[in-house]
């Protein structure tokens, strides 16, 4: 399913969780890197205004439609995709770096809170090994030496599987950037996520996110940041479902 135009235009290029899955093993068991991203309605209102983010999207191997606005337009274009959040990937994904021996890393968010994300991996996926953790100073420029310098950090670590926790479009250009210098990893952009397993973050309670309501728990939770950013969100909805019932 394609979003948007022109330069700013994405594919969700895998459609349901299995075949995610599929695909992380198979990359896994070749020793391949790769750059995994979700999709959001946010991530659709910055690509047309940064070109540097819309760079970074064409350098993902995988994308998979995070929020439940991409998926209602990819049903309402006859093309469904599955909804798969980004931090609902994460004990899952351990649990494959688990079972496959692959070693992982944290980069983002701050110590504290990497080190509690891990204390809790560590009960939800036994025999994961985490063997690099680093949280970037204030104003970390992805494109910039330090963040080179980071990528050949993890490389050395020997970790197979990194976590990206700076929140778009940080995290999706420094995986960019890693798969030129770190080609053997597989990057995650998980934004929050490691922060909601940390206690850092409250997510929504379950009910909320079954009932598609996840956005307005948050925009409770911090108004003024959120309230701005979905009101972007919903001004590009008619334009994008008018787009999508076109490509029916």
């Amino acid at each position: 399913m394609k979003y948007g135009k022109g330069d700013a235009a994405v594919v969700v290029n895998v459609a349901t969780r299995a075949a995610l899955f599929q695909a992380l093993r198979s990359r896994c068991a070749k020793g391949e890197g790769f750059a995994l991203a979700t999709l959001n309605l946010d991530h659709l209102t910055k690509l047309p205004r940064d070109t540097a983010f819309a760079a970074a999207y064409d350098a993902q191997d995988l994308i998979v439609a995070d929020g439940r606005p991409v998926v209602w337009l990819s049903r309402l274009a006859k093309q469904p995709v599955e909804l798969i959040p980004g931090s609902d990937l994460i004990v899952p994904l351990c649990e494959l770096a688990a079972e496959l021996s692959l070693p992982i890393a944290f980069f983002g968010s701050d110590e504290d809170a990497l080190q509690r994300a891990a204390k809790a991996l560590r009960t939800r996926a036994p025999g994961l090994e985490i063997c690099h953790i680093a949280a970037p100073p204030m104003g970390f420029d992805p494109r910039g030496t330090a963040a080179d310098a980071a990528l050949r950090d993890i490389t050395t670590s020997g970790a197979r599987l990194c976590f990206l926790a700076l929140g778009a479009p940080k995290q999706e250009i420094l995986a960019a950037r890693g798969r030129e210098i770190a080609p053997g990893v597989g990057f995650a952009s998980v934004g929050a996520g490691l922060d909601f397993l940390a206690g850092r973050q409250r997510r929504a309670p379950k009910w909320m996110r079954m009932l598609a309501l996840e956005w307005l728990w948050r925009a409770l939770q911090n108004p003024t940041r959120m309230v701005p950013r979905y009101a972007r969100c919903f001004a590009i909805l008619p334009g994008l479902a008018v787009d999508a019932w076109r490509a029916r």
